[in-house]
């Protein structure tokens, strides 16, 4: 948080106060347009903040203790240190230093950047405490042109501690706890964030597959896609198509349906970002299912037996994904699994993993095993179980131990089988293998929620304001994450929800990644009109982001689809997050409108044609997804004008492919395949450093698997990859279809 400025001559005291807390008090809808926010939802926001706006007194008498305590505090909550990774100097918040040794894993210190973003006194002593357990300690010197002056350091056990002409110690990548002691008494703590300043790239060009993992149905599948099925399209794509990665969509744990209804299908309102879901567990592949009893393996028999009728229904007989009756197959069969003593080594492997989760992992499954007996939504639990921390909570706990033992295991299964989904696509030649899907937020009944409630902004929601893309604004009915309560942290759970996800991933896709810069609050019971934004420090969070990519060697994309605030492109570029660039939407904005040629798109992006949020190509080419829009009662005017509207974009598209001689035949070529591997080819045609095939375009599906606002009228998140014709393809149909192996063939010499 910055050092307060001036007062604004004429600015109103709310304004001023939601200034200091990095609540904005107008946004700009489009370009040269400004909307004030409502006053009651910048007051809601800010009693979500603790601050309390709900008088003229009351709103002065916060100001002025807000102000005093930015001008008095000596070091904000955390500091971030960007660096290189290689033989050249580090950059700390832009001070110049000498350079170092190559290494990795070593930059210079970070006094400059103390003093310069805290303001710091001659003689303020300084000290830190490194992840790693080392300590060092220094005193601010005066003003002499560097970091500090020879002599001035006392430090013991860091790299390069001793007074060197550097200025003090070199300190390696991570996230370290700092302290000041001013000569007036003044003493703070802090954490600091030395992160490298780039995220990893991707080596060469690589095609891939996008797909929604549940809708990916094999032979094997318990009726809707799981990690076998994964590991199994991994290795079969790098291997026979020469891809480079496979991007699923958000593997969270759901919040389970109970007797209110069923679990919601949504892979983006998850319960929990930080632990996967066992419902996408291959259970044959489990070790000890081939050690099952008799009467035991006669039961998974017959489970197996109910599974193939689902799989069945969804392949043959147009049923829908129903992720409620596999599961109830699928938790039955690990019961019994359960019961089958793990070896000696597995045994060992899963205390490993216990140690190694910790205390998160234990409450999560604490969540689960309270929501079977209680219900999934926390807030409607006996009071004593809202607060994780309480002696009742304890006590429940411990009655529970059986259960929450179960889904700990749980978890050690699917980051098992997760794991292999990934050896097998490296193993398969992909250069970078899964490409795992970070949902912007939780449920607020789930477990991330329940767990890690000091983080989240009661009474609030993340959604948009009204824009050109939606004139009422939306509520996406998530809880955000407070900005105070994570820099104060150090962003401890930021942290450890990216290295959980990061763990087998080779790049990490982040929904709404202007999330990382600010997030339209919805004041509960309020319009999504009635919002406001709140900023984080995009820095820390960056940081913290590359930190643990970095560690990972994993590949960052952000989503940066619609309504992008100035400048938050090229933050992202800057430091090396990929952005997203659908087709679609590539024209030149700022001169005439048209199509973006394909050697002036950006090379740092992942390239589609779609998403999951939009028609698939063959329905975009025929114009099926006006007509399904329609039926659906989205239109907003005449069908007559939407179909001449979306017939006009297509044949625009259409002619760039022929004058670019893409699209034998040229504009007015015949056959909705030839079209569609004409549009792949023109993404070829561009430098983008990734470029992911659809899925379902390889076989010419037409259904969107998402149609925003249609949750009740639309099976969104619950259908399998069809053809053409509407009919399901299993995976080993996709493997084998010319369609498909024509289509991939126009990437392979990327």
């Amino acid at each position: 948080m910055p050092r307060p400025r001036e007062r604004e001559p004429g600015a109103e005291p709310l304004d001023l106060l939601a200034a200091r807390y990095g609540v904005a008090t107008s946004y700009e809808p489009s370009p040269g347009r400004t909307v004030r926010a409502e006053p009651a939802a910048v007051v809601a926001v800010l009693a979500a903040l603790g601050v309390d706006a709900s008088t003229p007194d009351a709103i002065r008498a916060a100001l002025t203790a807000r102000e005093a305590e930015l001008r008095e505090r000596l070091l904000p909550p955390t500091l971030v240190a960007w660096a290189p990774v290689g033989p050249v100097g580090p950059v700390a918040s832009g001070e110049p230093v000498a350079p170092v040794e190559p290494s990795p894993e070593l930059v210079s210190p970070p006094l400059g950047a103390l003093e310069k973003l805290a303001g710091l006194p001659t003689g303020t002593r300084l000290w830190v405490r490194t992840e790693q357990g080392d300590a060092a300690g220094w005193v601010v010197p005066e003003a002499s042109g560097g970091c500090g002056a020879p002599g001035t350091s006392e430090a013991a056990g860091v790299s390069g501690a001793s007074g060197d002409g550097v200025g003090g110690p070199r300190l390696p990548l991570g996230v370290h706890e700092v302290g000041a002691e001013a000569p007036d008494g003044r003493r703070a703590q802090a954490y600091l964030v030395v992160a490298p300043e780039r995220m990893p790239a991707p080596g060469e060009r690589a095609h891939g597959l996008l797909v929604q993992l549940y809708s990916l149905l094999s032979r094997r599948s318990w009726g809707m896609g799981d990690l076998g099925d994964l590991a199994d399209l991994a290795a079969w794509s790098g291997r026979a198509l020469g891809t480079g990665f496979v991007q699923v969509n958000p593997l969270h744990a759901s919040v389970p349906g109970g007797p209110g209804g069923p679990t919601d299908p949504s892979p983006y309102r998850p319960s929990s970002r930080r632990f996967p879901d066992p419902v996408h567990l291959r259970v044959e592949d489990i070790p000890e299912y081939v050690y099952l009893a008799p009467e035991a393996r006669q039961e998974a028999a017959e489970l197996l037996a109910r599974a193939a009728i689902l799989r069945q229904g969804v392949l043959n007989e147009g049923a829908l994904i129903d992720r409620d009756a596999v599961w109830a197959l699928k938790s039955r069969a690990l019961e019994l699994l359960r019961e089958v003593p793990l070896s000696p080594g597995r045994r060992a492997a899963y205390c490993d993993f216990l140690a190694e989760q910790g205390e998160p992992l234990e409450a999560y499954a604490t969540w689960c095993a309270l929501a079977e007996r209680y219900g999934s939504d926390w807030p409607s639990w006996p009071s004593p179980l809202r607060d994780p921390a309480s002696p009742g909570t304890a006590r429940a706990r411990a009655g529970l131990m059986e259960r929450i033992d179960f889904h700990c295991w749980l978890g050690w299964l699917t980051d098992a089988q997760l794991a292999a989904a990934q050896r097998a696509a490296l193993d398969a030649g992909m250069a970078i293998g899964l490409v795992h899907d970070l949902a912007v937020g939780v449920h607020p009944g789930g477990a991330d929620a329940w767990a890690r409630r000091e983080f989240f902004a009661a009474g609030m929601s993340v959604g948009a304001p009204p824009d050109a893309f939606s004139a009422d604004g939306q509520d996406w009915g998530l809880p955000p994450w407070r900005p105070d309560a994570l820099a104060a942290s150090g962003y401890a759970p930021f942290r450890d929800l990216l290295r959980g996800l990061l763990r087998h991933a080779g790049a990490l896709r982040i929904d709404h990644v202007m999330g990382l810069f600010r997030l339209w609050w919805v004041p509960a019971g309020r319009p999504p009109t009635e919002g406001a934004y709140v900023h984080y420090d995009a820095d820390a969070m960056l940081a913290v982001l590359a930190l643990e990519a970095h560690r990972a060697g994993a590949a960052v994309i952000g989503e940066d689809l619609g309504t992008v605030a100035p400048g938050v492109r090229e933050a992202l570029a800057a430091r090396g997050v990929l952005g997203t660039s659908v087709l679609w939407f590539e024209r030149d904005w700022d001169g005439t409108g048209r199509p973006l040629p394909p050697d002036r798109w950006r090379a740092d992006c992942l390239a589609t044609v779609t998403t999951h949020d939009l028609p698939p190509t063959a329905a975009r080419l025929s114009g099926e997804h006006i007509r399904l829009h329609q039926r659906l009662g989205l239109l907003t005017g005449p069908l007559s004008r939407a179909t001449a509207e979306g017939a006009a974009e297509t044949g625009e598209w259409l002619a760039v492919l022929a004058r670019l001689g893409l699209l034998p035949g040229g504009r007015g070529a015949r056959g909705e395949e030839e079209k569609i591997r004409a549009v792949y080819r023109f993404l070829a045609r561009t430098p983008a450093r990734m470029v992911g095939v659809w899925l379902p375009d390889a076989v010419g599906d037409r259904r969107p698997q998402n149609v925003p606002g249609t949750w009740r009228t639309y099976p969104n998140w619950r259908l399998p990859i069809a053809d053409a014709t509407g009919r399901a393809v299993t995976l080993e149909e996709l493997a084998a279809s010319p369609r498909l192996h024509r289509l991939m063939a126009e990437l392979r010499g990327l």
